[in-house]
Order: structure tokens, then sequence, then C-alpha cells
């Protein structure tokens, strides 16, 4: 059965997504399977993206940020997401490797693909990710992180800009590398329960 259904999934593609992804192909497999019941075109658009990410936050408001996950990984940029664009954002958004996961991370507060990230944008995707915290857990955080404001403040205070300056990738990269306090502030850890979802999805 098993290679039934890795025939379904071209070899390139597989053998890529075994390398760059923690996926085993029978989990690669099972993932194909339900992508095309899902997806029967092949291609998850923003929209169901989006539907995606709102099911996992029926508490919150992650429309925003799930837009800008979208964008950072609509390679082509033809407004879908292929089944290997999917894997690969699945893959680096609940795993990842800590370089892969940064190269992703820059992609994604570039938001406008200049190549430079510039203050704005950290609030932009600060504030995305700001909508997506219960307000019961917003109460609980420190003072100098309870807005969207403080905390992309503290993220541009960190790497010593002006307003006006910008961040390329590899000042980026290796900033975050160097202070964990930094990478907790500029990513969402998603909740157990969206790990859960996750792996429902792969049986």
């Amino acid at each position: 059965m098993g290679n039934s259904k890795s025939g379904a999934l071209s070899k390139e593609i597989l053998d890529d997504l075994k390398s760059n992804t923690k996926y085993s192909e029978a989990e690669l497999c099972a993932w194909y399977q339900s992508f095309l019941k899902e997806c029967p075109t092949g291609k998850i658009s923003k929209e169901q993206f989006e539907g995606i990410y709102a099911s996992f936050f029926p508490d919150a408001d992650p429309t925003a940020y799930a837009r800008h996950v979208f964008r950072s990984f609509d390679t082509n940029a033809d407004g879908t997401l292929d089944f290997k664009e999917y894997i690969v954002a699945l893959h680096l958004t609940s795993g990842g490797k800590t370089l892969q996961k940064l190269e992703w991370a820059f992609a994604l507060y570039d938001v406008d693909g200049n190549g430079t990230i510039s203050k704005n944008e950290i609030h932009e995707i600060v504030k995305s990710i700001f909508n997506m915290i219960p307000a019961e857990d917003q109460k609980n955080l420190p003072e100098d992180e309870n807005t969207p404001e403080k905390r992309a403040e503290k993220v541009w205070e960190f790497f010593g800009k002006t307003d006006n300056d910008k961040i390329a990738e590899g000042e980026f990269i290796k900033g975050v590398m160097e202070n964990k306090d930094i990478l907790r502030l500029i990513q969402y850890d998603e909740p157990q329960k969206i790990k859960d979802k996750l792996k429902e999805k792969q049986q």
C-alpha cells in the first residue's frame, strides 16, 4: 500500500521533503492523501489556509498572521500553496531546525519582500502574533511586553537601530541566534492543541 501511495507523489518531491523536513516517507504519503481529500485541485488557496488557522484559534483572531504565513510560503507567488509548500510550512511552523526557522522568520517579517526588515514590519508581524494570544494570557505578560508596540520596540532596541534603519537577513539571523529572549518575542509557538491536530491529520 505504501508504494501505491508513493506513486501518487512524485519521487523527486518525496525525496526532497524527506531530506528537508522531519517527516518520514510513510508520514508524507499519509499527508498527501489527506491533502488531496481536502484540496482535490492539489492547491490550497489563501482563504482555505486562513480557515485552517481560524479553526485552531476559535478564541482569537489569527487572520493577519495566517495571511503573512501564507505569503512567506507561497514561494512562486501564485496565490496558492501546493503540497510541497504546504508541508514545508507545517514543518517550519511546528518544528524545523533553528537556521531554517530563522530564514523563514526573516521572510515572514520582510513583508514587502525587499530583502530587509523595517521597524514598521516588525510591528506589523508582532501585532498579528499578539492577536492570537488569548486575552487571559495577555494579562500575564511582563509589563514591558504586554502590547504589540512594547514588544516591537524591545526587538528593535536589541538590534540598536534608529526608527528609519533596516535589518538585513544575516544580521537578523545572527542577532536572534545569540539572544533567546528575542527569539521568544519574534515567534509564535503553537499551543499543544495545534500540534495534536497536526498529528491527527497525519493518521
